[in-house]
């Protein structure tokens, strides 16, 4: 996981953790450079193909592309008022209070939050495929549960 902003001190506000997978982001981009870069050869090189089958292929090639930035830009920002946690489709923002735990189950891809109303909330942004770095990165997550959380843990 890389942190892009510090720990955040107590009593600075503006501070955050900011959570991203690293191995899934390579993948994901340099997947979306060869295909790209496959739709955009095969759109010009290829002599069978229309004006209208060569600007699909690159619509292809972009709408691929897209997905893999999808696919790469997921993240978990921890801000001292809440933590925001941006998957492949969806956002929410969660209030401290709202989360009992983070689990990270043995076989499952990603890191879950478990809410206090039972359920739980997958966190793209912390994969199994970052190894020690994902389970670090979990363990820094429960931690700051236990701080800002409604019933801190001594």
């Amino acid at each position: 996981m890389s942190t892009s902003a510090p720990v955040p001190a107590p009593g600075d506000e503006r501070a955050a953790l900011v959570l991203r997978p690293r191995m899934v982001r390579l993948a994901a981009y340099t997947s979306a450079a060869v295909v790209l870069a496959g739709m955009i050869a095969g759109a010009v090189v290829i002599p069978g193909f229309t004006p209208a089958g060569r600007i699909g292929l690159l619509a292809i090639g972009v709408l691929v592309a897209l997905f893999c930035h999808l696919e790469a830009s997921v993240r978990v920002v921890a801000r001292p008022e809440a933590l925001q946690v941006r998957n492949l489709f969806r956002a929410r923002t969660v209030a401290w209070p709202e989360i009992v735990g983070v689990s990270f189950p043995m076989g499952d891809p990603w890191a879950h939050l478990d809410l206090a109303d039972g359920t739980t909330l997958s966190l793209h942004a912390i994969q199994r495929y970052d190894g020690e770095r994902a389970i670090a990165a979990a363990h820094r997550l429960q931690e700051l549960v236990h701080e800002r959380g409604e019933a801190p843990q001594d």
